[in-house]
């Protein structure tokens, strides 16, 4: 097995770190280059930095929030959130971002993803999937993709849209359960074991971790290759040393 990653989620709102449950009832958790900053200090394997309305206010990611932590992160670093083009792609790695990260996007324009994963490189690409999980008698998709902040169902389900988008050259996965997300109660462990089985890239599970055990889970059942996580770091309630602590004593290699 190779070195699981743990990644610290800034979903962004207003120029501030945020959190919320299942997408919504957002709660301030601090400043944006501060956490970064403690972040890296403490020894995350990578920042994910997502523009959380972008999309939905119909406008591009805002550089001025991205550049003030690219100035300061020390680890590679995602960012997320209003990216709809090429030309996009390249005014944020042109500031120092490492990846960039597209959904709504790549849903609507999948030929982005082979465009970009040929301009810049498939290491340099992840697509992001927003998933949700429907009841048996809905006549939807078991595990349906979902795009603008969750707030629109596609009727894709996400295993083939995940297939489609590493065949077309994503370079990984972020997979986020909306259902999950906030909640505290551990990852869609259905959802992430169906996508990481089904593709041959990382998958970074994210939406739920609340626990250390949850982490554990995300990695042997869920098959992740990174586990991301939010509100646990923003609100001190793990920190990074403990989780990798914890992981490498329950055998699962990580980078100390």
């Amino acid at each position: 097995m190779k070195e699981v990653s743990i990644i610290p989620c800034l979903d962004i709102k207003d120029g501030r770190v945020v959190k919320g449950v299942k997408f919504v009832n957002l709660r301030d958790a601090r400043d944006p280059v501060e956490a970064a900053e403690a972040y890296c200090r403490e020894g995350a394997d990578e920042l994910v930095f997502l523009d959380i309305f972008a999309t939905v206010q119909n406008r591009k990611t805002r550089l001025e929030w991205v550049k003030r932590v690219c100035d300061v992160v020390t680890v590679p670093f995602a960012v997320g959130g209003g990216i709809g083009s090429i030309e996009d792609m390249k005014a944020l790695f042109d500031i120092g971002v490492s990846k960039v990260s597209i959904n709504t996007a790549a849903v609507n324009n999948p030929d982005l993803i082979a465009e970009a994963a040929r301009q810049f490189g498939k290491e340099k690409l992840v697509v992001a999937i927003d998933g949700r999980k429907n009841p048996p008698e809905s006549n939807r998709p078991r595990l349906e993709v979902v795009v603008k902040s969750g707030e629109e169902p596609t009727g894709l389900d996400i295993v083939i849209w995940a297939k489609r988008a590493a065949a077309l050259g994503a370079g990984e996965i972020l997979l986020t359960s909306k259902d999950a997300d906030g909640t505290k109660e551990g990852y869609d462990l259905e959802m992430t074991r169906a996508v990481a089985e089904a593709v041959p890239i990382p998958v970074t599970a994210s939406g739920g971790a609340g626990a250390l055990e949850h982490l554990y889970e995300g990695v042997t059942i869920g098959k992740a290759s990174a586990v991301l996580a939010a509100s646990i770091f923003h609100f001190g309630e793990i920190s990074i040393p403990e989780a990798k602590k914890y992981l490498k004593e329950k055998g699962i290699p990580v980078r100390m």
